[in-house]
Formats: structure tokens, C-alpha cells, sequence
């Protein structure tokens, strides 16, 4: 349940979309306000009660980085304590596991490229800050915002090298957003194994990361009615590099839709894990990391996973052959894009129903500009002397940026929340041009 930042506030002032809720109880579902900031902290009081019934319950959390910061904004000391207990508490750590994400919920294919690092960083920095560098560490798993996997070449090996130079192990994928590497759907089976997603750019430099696959589309009744567990509860064991491993179930909830999240999910949470300790089903919750590191201890490793990849990258590299170079992937893709049977280089996200592109044009173009003025102005200095992210017209201006980045404003189409990022794109253009005003004096 994504809170983003909106300019909203007081003045205009830069305010969660929770805090949003509080001051506007009579707009549509606002009076969820309360509700909803107590969903954020529930998981504090859920886990400890089921350790204390016997059960061994798992769970993986993914919050933005401005839901963080808008939490903190707002003073609810409630919910950042009990987020705390579960980041730091020794006994949470080996039931709750953290996943990174980009800071302000950016969907990956559409955002400038340069800009994908800046998203993982500010969450660190955002999630350090809250809870320690020493939790930070312990993040090794990432979720990408709307499960938005990019598949234009060069987008995916920046997302995958920035998430390796950062530290992370692992990503959860959508299974229709990759395909194997002869360009066939993943064989059923392997969805729940843990693959090697390949990433190759237009120079043809290469990279890989391991990925869990997200299986089913985006119905938050998967995960609000705790079906991952009713499935692998169907499941069989499997081989992989001769050993006997586990079939892992991946499921995450998008957010919230329907209240499903919101009040089915507690009662079936506690159900699936009480069902789990009572031996139904010889099945058990595993995290992420926590089921990589079984296969490790077996001698399973990467390079023993199947190699995957992006969807439709089969067909360009198919039409590339030998000849990999930036002008030939060019070519290859506006071809098979103009060939009109499904080909499309913006992804691949929870449902193929909605882009985050198309009807756009009035977000994505100042988010572009945007995004190239700020580095036309800070890349040389930050990289002739990199104290200049820590001063404050560097993170204005980089805060508007990564604001502009997020999904929320090219999901509802055109009216608020494309007018909210309007005038987040005012303000950095200001913030930019003063700059520069300044600088030229």
C-alpha cells in the first residue's frame, strides 16, 4: 500500500498521501486513514503472537523509500518503532525479511536510466537512516516497483549492474515478464525454482542476477487469502544439479484494492501458519534469502540455475545475430515494433493491460528533461568531488527528480495525480534554473 509523496500539504508543501487521507476524511476512501497506518505497523504485533502459538510464521516486507520518510514527516512514532522492532530485533530477523525497492516506487522501463541507481541509493540511505546500517546490510533481496521488469537491452543491464554494485543477491520477477532464453514461456516447473536472469546491452556486455519468480498475476486476493501456501502445498520436490531441492511459492500483494489486504489478510495469515506448525501439507515458510541459503548449504549455487531472460529479447538478439551494436539493436527493435503483433520494449509489469507510457506524454517529457538537467549540472562536480550529494541543493534537487519518478502519476490517468506531478516538475525546474542563475554569476 504505496503512500506517495504529493505536494499537497500546507502552502503546497510535500506531504505523504496518508497525511493526505488525515486532512480530507470526506474524500473518497480517506476515512481508511487510520486503518491503513496501522496496517503499516500490524506485522510487529502478528508475528510475535504467532511465535508465541508454536508457529514459525515468515514474512518479506517492501515499503518505499518516501512512505518511510512521509511516516517519519508525520511523526507516527508508532509505526516507526514497531517497523524498527522488525528491521533490528534479533529474534524478527529470522522471520521478517526486508526487500530493497527504488525510493519513490519508479517503474523501471520508463525511468531515465542514469536515474535507476539514484533510486536504489536514496533507499538506502532512507532505510539506513530508520533502522541502521547494520539492517541495511541484511537486505539482499529487491522488489521491483509494480513488478515493472524492463526488457529494452540497455535498461535491463543498468537495473541488474546498479543492483549488483549495490549489493543485492536477488529479484522477484513476474513470470510472463521473462522467457527462457530460446524465447518459449518458462516450463511450469521452473517457476518455482530460482532462475539466472541474463542481462545483455547493445555492446554486448553482459551481466546476471538470481531471481525468484512472482507466479499469477496482480489479484491481492493471492496473497490476502494467503494462497502461496495452499499451492505449495500441491507441490512435489524437484532436482537441480542433482540434489533434491524445495518448490518455492512467490506471491507479493500490490498494494491495496477491495480492503483485501487490509482485513482479509490478518485471519488468513494466522490460518496458513497455524495449518503450516500443525504438519498440513509438508510445507514450510522460507524467505527469499533464507531459501537461497538452504540451496547454497546443499551445494547448489547461481551458476546451476536456468538461465532466463527478459521477455521478447529473444527475438531481438535473433535478429541482431553476431552484429551487437547500438545502432543494429536500434533497428531491430523499431522493426519488430513495427510489425504489430505484440513486440513492445516498455516491459512487462503485473498485467499487460496497463502502460505507464502511452497517454503520458504531459509527465514522461518533463520527468526526461528533468532528470537530464539535473545531470547535466551535478555529475561533473559530484564526480570531480562527491561531497556534494550531502549538500542541500544537490538533494532538492535530486528529491524532485526520483518525486516525478513515481508510478502513481501515470496510473490514474489524467487529473490530479498528473497535475501533482506537474507541479512537482515546476518546482525542480526552479530549483535547477536558481542554480544555475547562481552559478552563472
Amino acid at each position: 500500500m504505496h503512500q506517495p509523496t504529493v505536494p499537497a500539504g500546507v502552502n503546497g508543501a510535500l506531504i505523504s498521501h496518508l497525511q493526505y487521507m488525515f486532512d480530507r476524511p470526506g474524500e473518497g476512501d480517506n476515512h481508511n486513514a487510520e486503518p491503513f497506518a496501522q496496517c503499516y505497523r500490524r506485522m510487529a504485533t502478528l508475528i510475535p503472537d504467532l511465535i508465541n502459538e508454536g508457529c514459525n510464521p515468515k514474512i518479506m516486507l517492501d515499503y518505499s523509500g518516501n512512505l518511510l520518510w512521509g511516516v517519519v514527516q508525520m511523526g507516527r512514532d508508532d509505526i516507526t518503532e514497531a517497523l524498527r522492532y522488525l528491521a533490528c530485533d534479533q529474534q524478527m530477523q529470522n522471520h521478517v525479511e526486508w526487500l530493497g525497492t527504488f525510493w519513490s516506487h519508479a517503474v523501471a522501463p520508463s525511468t531515465p536510466i542514469p536515474d535507476l541507481a539514484l533510486q536504489i541509493s536514496a533507499w538506502h540511505h532512507q532505510f539506513a537512516d530508520l533502522f541502521g546500517n547494520e539492517a541495511l546490510q541484511r537486505v539482499q533481496g529487491f522488489s521491483l516497483p509494480e513488478m515493472h521488469l524492463p526488457n529494452h537491452p540497455d535498461t535491463l543491464f543498468a537495473l541488474v549492474k546498479a543492483l549488483k554494485d549495490s549489493g543485492y543477491r536477488w529479484m522477484l520477477v513476474q513470470e510472463h515478464s521473462v522467457e527462457r532464453c530460446d524465447g518459449t514461456p518458462l516450463a511450469s516447473a521452473q517457476r518455482y525454482l530460482p532462475n539466472q536472469l541474463m542481462a545483455r546491452n547493445s555492446r554486448g556486455d553482459e551481466v546476471s542476477i538470481t531471481v525468484l519468480i512472482k507466479t499469477q498475476g496482480s489479484d491481492t486476493k493471492l496473497v490476502g487469502q494467503m494462497q502461496p501456501c495452499y499451492e505449495a502445498m500441491g507441490l512435489e520436490a524437484q532436482q537441480l544439479h542433482g540434489r533434491t531441492v524445495p518448490s518455492l511459492v512467490s506471491q507479493i500483494a500490490d498494494g491495496e484494492n477491495g480492503g483485501v489486504m487490509m482485513n482479509e489478510f490478518p485471519e488468513a495469515f494466522r490460518q496458513a501458519n497455524r495449518r503450516v506448525r500443525d504438519g498440513e501439507g509438508n510445507v514450510a515458510a522460507l524467505n527469499g534469502s533464507e531459501y537461497l541459503a538452504h540451496l547454497e548449504s546443499i551445494g547448489v549455487e547461481e551458476r546451476h540455475f536456468p538461465r532466463i531472460q527478459a521477455v521478447h529479447q529473444h527475438r531481438v538478439w535473433e535478429d541482431v545475430g553476431d552484429a551487437i551494436h547500438p545502432d543494429a539493436i536500434t533497428a531491430a527493435i523499431e522493426k519488430l515494433t513495427s510489425l504489430g503483433d505484440g513486440f513492445s520494449m516498455q516491459g512487462a509489469s503485473w498485467t499487460n493491460n496497463l502502460s505507464w507510457v502511452d497517454g503520458y506524454s504531459n509527465v514522461l517529457d518533463p520527468m526526461q528533461a528533468l532528470s537530464a538537467r539535473f545531470h547535466q549540472h551535478f555529475d561533473a562536480a559530484v564526480a570531480a568531488d562527491p561531497s556534494v550529494t550531502a549538500s542541500s541543493a544537490y538533494r532538492q534537487a535530486l528529491l524532485h527528480v526520483l518525486l516525478l519518478e513515481t508510478s502513481c502519476f501515470r496510473y490514474w490517468g489524467q487529473g490530479q495525480w498528473t497535475e501533482f506531478a506537474q507541479a512537482i516538475n515546476r518546482r525542480g525546474e526552479a530549483s535547477l534554473a536558481s542554480l544555475s542563475s547562481r552559478s552563472a554569476s
